[in-house]
């Protein structure tokens, strides 16, 4: 498990460097260095040593990292060894392909169960999910253990819904929703919104390069 006491912006960055390695793994990879890694993600290889090292020695100098091992040993430090049941709030056009998308499973996550509000779309299948109605959200959370949510909710409905998540036990939130939600201390919450990254964007531009 993660030591508090580690910065949480290295946390960020070690599921970066478990992506780039499952990638070499896949072509074939046995051992990498801190600059084939670091060329791969724009990180340098200083960065990607020191930040390893709070978790302990992974490599040896001259020989570097064997990939197959700080795999493992990221996914350890991630928990992420075995597969983490997710609940998917909201099935509006982004959730329908959050809850489509295939590629959780084989990254330590798999949504098991989706709820929604809209009497129309409540009952409906998204490949072997059946979409459930909000009022039972409590009982199917408790009762599955779930820990981790996603949601892709409307704004004005993110922090309702996230009260009753925290209320019965989620402990991880995804949100997608543009807006910021509160949350007690023992609650980790991740933004994703993709008009914030392009406003990011924008802003290196330059004025030479604005719209006319």
């Amino acid at each position: 498990m993660v030591d508090g006491k580690v910065p949480d912006i290295i946390v960020g960055r070690l599921p970066l460097y478990l992506r780039a390695l499952s990638r070499m793994r896949q072509a074939g990879a046995q051992v990498t260095s801190s600059q084939e890694l670091g060329s791969q993600i724009g990180i340098s290889s200083a960065q990607i040593r020191k930040d390893l090292s709070q978790f302990g020695e992974f490599g040896k100098q001259g020989t570097g990292y064997n990939v197959p091992f700080l795999i493992t040993q990221l996914r350890r430090i991630l928990q992420v060894e075995e597969v983490w049941d997710v609940a998917l709030i909201g099935i509006g056009d982004l959730g329908r392909a959050i809850a489509n998308y295939a590629g959780f499973v084989d990254r330590g996550f798999r949504i098991t169960l989706v709820f929604e509000s809209d009497p129309e779309k409540i009952g409906q299948r998204i490949g072997a999910l059946t979409v459930q109605d909000m009022a039972g959200l409590e009982e199917e959370i408790h009762r599955r253990g779930v820990r981790i949510a996603m949601l892709a909710v409307p704004a004005a409905a993110a922090q309702p819904v996230t009260d009753r998540l925290v209320g019965c036990g989620v402990r991880g939130i995804l949100c997608y929703a543009p807006t910021s939600i509160s949350v007690p201390p023992e609650v980790q919450v991740q933004y994703t919104d993709p008009v914030l990254h392009l406003q990011h964007m924008t802003f290196y531009l330059g004025a030479s390069q604005a719209p006319r």
